[in-house]
């Protein structure tokens, strides 16, 4: 069977699973788009920036628990893909991208649209490649896939030269995958295994603290096992949320420089911490120096470079989580439960007094809207089951402190590079993967302002999401630390001058609802949750309100500021 580049590229998409692409057109992958216009099974969704491509590319691989994928053009359509891509690869997401290129032979002339992609890349792709032969094509499609899916899953980039996508060739299955350089290692070690056994039976003050890779490697469940029968509490990164139930006696809420006061002294205490899928990022650990100094510390971790990266650990252990969280609670079962909660009522009991001490806690008067109050309603009215997805900035750490997020991939955010733009192309990304679900992006007014062309791709397509702007006319975050750290000098952070959200919503084609008051923002709450079609709420909040807790740059995770 003779086919084209751009026809082998599609049937080698759709035989990885994929049902659905984000993408923008242009003159390198005319190829392509002309081939997918004549196929069916494979939707592709417009956007309208490519970095609202890779975002929405990276909330779809989220929410499906998939891979993600996104086409663009060369050149500038290349290149805006790379914010997305960083992103997606700090957060171990799963994503093939792919990007036109200038036929080979122009390849290094310095043609019109011309970049090297594969040389910029580079530093924030799990891997990427340069077909030079079509004949090689069908094979690197189905390499890319597996890679970006195995192991510690991260973004494969696939630049494609206009006239191999082009040229027609007689095509042939590729043959299994086999990489002699790349072998994950998903079988933990028993031996470090029994060890943990015998540090937690040792333990007086154990944590578990969970991350993103609990999530990616689908063990909730063995993790919240592990938790039941040891009575030991657990605490997540922001990655983390929703690893173990938000709504769990033994939650202590998210760790790191918003974290809660109960979980950041609970670290800080602790003489066990069992982390599982961290990388140990510095918003989690503050002062590495201070970080947990009582502790014996197990990481588990499918990536070995993740292991000692950061922070020493006492017992390392090299593979897939869910192994090893399933294998340590088959440990553990069957035998005396009060072997593994040796002096916890004393443990718990401190941690209880933490909490009721210093609880997470603002005040809501009957004239300016707090934006706690709002996340509070929104997780009331949507009983915690909505995905969420959000900005970068303050509107994310309320999210994180103040939704409960009892499921996981339910909570989707860029969390290693902290994109502003990220919320609403990942909202869409997130509908369009899971129909069925209620998606909120939980915005600021800065942040949604980055990539709002992106209602369009929603009214367009027909993927309703609901977005939920605090605006406090600031670049919050900026301001807080202005604020605290700067003297009061409010250097380039002042947003009044901002457009009219509900106009801008109609603009586009959705709709638009103002709140002003606090008696106002339940009733604006279930009124856009119930409004069939995408829909802005936007909420006056109280200009200066912080974020807290607050660990200062510098600070050990237990020197909090807490007003």
């Amino acid at each position: 069977m003779k086919l084209t580049g751009a026809q082998i590229l599609i049937k080698m998409i759709k035989a990885e699973g994929v049902d659905t692409i984000f993408g923008y057109p242009g003159g390198a992958v005319i190829d392509i788009y002309d081939a997918l216009a004549k196929q069916n099974g494979l939707r592709h969704i417009l956007v309208r920036h490519e970095q609202g491509a890779v975002h929405a590319a990276d909330g779809y691989a989220r929410a499906n628990k998939s891979v993600g994928v996104a086409l663009v053009t060369s050149g500038p359509g290349a290149t805006n893909t790379v914010t997305g891509i960083a992103s997606a690869y700090l957060d171990s997401i799963p994503l093939v991208v792919f990007t036109g290129q200038v036929p080979t032979a122009l390849i290094g002339n310095d043609a019109f649209q011309e970049v090297d992609i594969v040389g910029i890349t580079r530093p924030c792709t799990k891997h990427n490649y340069l077909v030079k032969n079509v004949e090689k094509l069908a094979e690197t499609v189905k390499q890319a896939f597996h890679l970006a899916r195995s192991g510690r899953p991260g973004p494969v980039l696939i630049d494609l030269p206009k006239d191999i996508v082009g040229t027609q060739i007689e095509f042939e299955e590729p043959c299994e995958i086999s990489l002699k350089s790349y072998k994950p290692n998903y079988t933990p070690n028993k031996k470090q295994l029994s060890k943990v056994v015998d540090l937690i039976k040792q333990a007086k003050r154990p944590v578990i603290f969970a991350g993103g890779g609990v999530i990616l490697s689908e063990s909730s469940e063995e993790l919240t096992r592990l938790a039941k029968i040891t009575d030991i509490p657990v605490t997540a990164s922001l990655m983390g949320l929703g690893a173990f139930p938000g709504s769990d006696p033994l939650w202590l809420g998210m760790l790191g420089m918003h974290g809660t006061y109960r979980a950041n002294m609970s670290i800080g205490n602790c003489d066990l911490m069992i982390a599982a899928g961290v990388r140990f990022d510095d918003r989690v650990t503050g002062n590495v120096k201070k970080f947990a100094p009582d502790a014996r510390i197990v990481q588990i971790d499918i990536d070995p470079t993740s292991i000692h990266k950061n922070i020493e650990v006492q017992c390392p252990i090299v593979g897939d989580c869910k192994a090893a969280l399933k294998e340590l609670v088959q440990l553990m079962e069957g035998r005396d439960p009060e072997e593994f909660k040796n002096n916890r009522p004393k443990w718990l009991a401190q941690i209880e007094e933490w909490k009721s001490t210093m609880p997470l806690k603002y005040n809501q008067g009957d004239e300016v809207i707090k934006p706690q109050f709002v996340i509070e309603k929104l997780y009331e009215l949507t009983k915690g089951d909505a995905i969420i997805t959000t900005e970068v900035g303050q509107n994310q750490m309320w999210a994180a402190q103040y939704y409960h997020f009892n499921k996981p991939n339910h909570f989707i955010t860029s969390g290693g590079l902290g994109v502003m733009g990220f919320g609403l192309p990942a909202a869409i990304g997130a509908k369009a993967a899971r129909p069925d679900k209620l998606v909120v992006d939980i915005a600021g007014d800065g942040s949604i302002q980055m990539n709002i062309q992106e209602l369009m791709t929603a009214i367009e397509s027909k993927i309703d999401v609901k977005i939920v702007i605090l605006n406090n006319q600031y670049l919050g975050m900026v301001r807080q630390w202005q604020e605290l750290f700067y003297d009061k000098v409010y250097s380039s952070t002042n947003m009044e001058n901002a457009p009219d959200f509900v106009k801008l919503a109609e603009a586009y084609g959705a709709k638009g609802l103002r709140c002003t008051r606090p008696d106002e923002v339940e009733s604006t709450l279930k009124k856009g949750l119930n409004t069939e079609g995408t829909v802005i709420m936007e909420f006056a909040v109280d200009r200066e309100e912080s974020v807290y807790p607050m660990v200062p740059a510098g600070a050990s995770i237990t020197e909090m500021l807490l007003v």
